[in-house]
């Protein structure tokens, strides 16, 4: 219905054309100018909408009602016949002379016309692509926008898609069009009505090339600038060997399990952080948005970085959005974005030189499953948990394929965490009737920026629609707990808590200290064995590698594996070896070893998964 209503606002707009001023109405020229009259009236249309109206759902299919669809075609078609009334003024006031030109003169001016239009919109939309991403995703780093790039971008939020369009995509089309209709009309010599000549063509050409080019340039200096690239391209031209002097491979000869294997549960809590607590608590809430995350904490064993009762890891390089948070606590690496690398679950493989949670219990006979509410395609987690523990892969698709929701069903990323929690149920429940340990590791997504996802059953005492979203999702994690802790199997499984990533809602954050540390939530449930120490840690979400198979009653030599430290002993985390900045800095690096060993697809003996 969308597309009907702007093809219908250009037919009747160059209906009026055509009929009004009487000129060029060959079928040629009529295609022509109803493609022009297509593409200019309505992005000049959204573009009043969305900026000047404030209209912002005017992007999107469901808003074309038979109302809004008579309203966009009046707005339309009153923009249309102001611009004709104003090519009738100019038309009377001015002559216009028309040059017989060869045939490759044409193809030069056509291709002058194009590179002139090229410039400006990528020049105008490096510069609002920039912003927005800064605006909608806060402090996101530019490896993970090249990490998207490179991975499967099925899965999406729909609304972070609208968002995109609406906003850079639409604004720098918006802004494009007078240039747009000025090389459109850069046909002609003006002659005024003495003969004169006010302007040739050929010098307006130039001047119009001349002003795209600085729009180009000027856009993606600035856009570079602005997601830090210099920075990136920097540290992708150096080579370190930080790595590869302290990467401690996952071998056998490198762990040992107890004679009775432990059930593993992970639940990776979409963007939950320690903030969310009350300042008493080391937090920065006035209100404690995680009482039951906090009650149930006593229970476990929590690592803090400071003396504070909760504390956490230190995002470091390579560990902020999910797939490599889960890349991190899974692998003990970071995940980086090589150059010329692996394109991460495009080609059917993900990191397949490298060694994790998933293979290591996949090879001691654990049966496993990831669960998704969204589409584990998304980044290439199918990928990455298929060819790392051949997991079941438990996700939307699952859902929708196996009757557990209807086929068109999709809220948020795909199904609420309401139906999460009562699928992992069910799953898990199975799992432990298969006579074999299991491993079972889930993620939630209500929390998701912007704003999170308001369930039927969210409560909404607060005014801000994050709070309460982080309070009920928190609370329903801890509903589970409780839940796991009846079953006759909780005595040997060890729960392991975590937020994936520091949150990237932008707006809930725009008011705290920038001294404030903010950090990810980490506990874990019915370990094997106490900690030595667990304030003042100092460590890194890859550090939790070792530390999960620890808590499960895994011996680990040397108590490292990957670059992380097993936090149950008190061996020094590489960053409390090293100090944070150095740490930090040598693993943004470009890794030739890391590129090699763990993201290079041959000789990897990885079997491929085929999409």
């Amino acid at each position: 219905m969308q597309w009907i209503i702007y093809l219908v606002a250009g037919l009747l707009v160059t209906t009026i054309d055509v009929t009004i001023l009487k000129q060029h109405r060959t079928i040629g020229r009529i295609i022509e100018k109803g493609l022009f009259y297509f593409i200019t009236i309505n992005i000049v249309t959204l573009g009043l909408f969305v900026f000047v109206l404030k209209r912002p759902d005017s992007v999107e299919n469901a808003t074309y009602q038979p109302f809004f669809s008579l309203y966009y075609i009046g707005v339309a078609l009153f923009i249309g016949t102001l611009w004709i009334a104003v090519k009738y003024v100019l038309q009377r006031q001015t002559q216009i002379q028309l040059h017989k030109t060869s045939v490759k003169r044409r193809w030069i001016d056509v291709t002058i016309k194009i590179l002139t239009m090229l410039f400006v919109i990528i020049g105008l939309l490096a510069v609002y692509f920039s912003n927005w991403f800064i605006d909608y995703f806060g402090n996101i780093t530019p490896e993970q926008f090249l990490f998207n790039l490179k991975s499967p971008i099925k899965g999406t939020s729909d609304g972070m898609v609208e968002e995109m369009v609406r906003t850079p995509i639409l604004k720098a089309l918006f802004l494009a069009m007078p240039l747009f209709i000025l090389v459109v009309y850069n046909r002609y010599d003006v002659i005024g009505q003495r003969q004169r000549t006010f302007l040739k063509r050929t010098v307006a050409r130039t001047l119009l090339l001349l002003v795209s080019l600085v729009v180009l340039v000027t856009g993606v200096t600035y856009s570079s600038q602005k997601l830090r690239l210099p920075e990136v391209y920097e540290a992708y031209a150096k080579d370190s060997q930080y790595i590869k002097q302290n990467y401690v491979a996952p071998t056998t000869k490198q762990y040992q399990f107890p004679e009775k294997k432990r059930n593993l549960v992970h639940i990776y809590l979409e963007s939950v952080e320690n903030s969310y607590l009350s300042k008493d608590l080391g937090g920065y809430m006035n209100e404690n948005l995680m009482s039951e995350l906090t009650e149930l904490s006593k229970e476990g064993v929590h690592f803090s970085d400071s003396k504070d009762p909760f504390g956490g890891p230190h995002q470091t390089y390579g560990s902020s959005w999910s797939v490599a948070g889960m890349v991190n606590m899974g692998m003990g690496i970071p995940l980086k974005i090589p150059m010329n690398g692996n394109s991460y679950g495009k080609s059917g493989y993900f990191l397949p030189g490298a060694r994790g949670m998933g293979d290591i219990l996949h090879e001691e006979g654990y049966e496993q499953t990831i669960m998704f509410g969204a589409d584990a395609d998304f980044g290439g987690l199918t990928t990455y948990f298929k060819s790392h523990g051949n997991f079941n892969i438990w996700d939307w698709k699952y859902a929708r394929n196996h009757g557990y929701i209807p086929k068109d069903y999709k809220v948020w990323w795909g199904f609420e965490d309401d139906k999460l929690y009562d699928y992992a149920k069910q799953e898990i429940t199975r799992l432990s009737q298969t006579g074999k340990p299991f491993n079972f590791t889930m993620e939630t997504a209500d929390t998701h920026f912007p704003d999170g996802y308001v369930s039927k059953n969210t409560p909404t005492p607060r005014d801000n629609q994050y709070a309460n979203v982080i309070a009920y999702s928190t609370s329903e994690a801890v509903a589970f707990v409780r839940w796991l802790q009846q079953q006759p199997y909780y005595e040997n499984t060890t729960i392991v808590i975590t937020g994936d990533h520091l949150s990237m809602d932008k707006k809930f954050f725009k008011d705290f200290d920038p001294d404030y540390k903010r950090d990810i939530f980490n506990l874990i449930i019915n370990p094997a064995k106490e900690p030595e120490k667990v304030q003042n840690r100092q460590f890194a979400p890859l550090d939790m590698f070792p530390t999960i198979l620890s808590s499960m009653g895994v011996e680990i030599k040397g108590d490292r594996l990957g670059l992380g430290t097993d936090l149950f002993s008190e061996t020094p985390t590489l960053i409390e070896r090293d100090g944070l900045e150095k740490f930090d800095s040598e693993i943004s690096m470009n890794s030739n070893y890391y590129n090699k060993q763990f993201v290079s697809e041959r000789g990897s003996g990885k079997q491929k998964v085929e999409q």
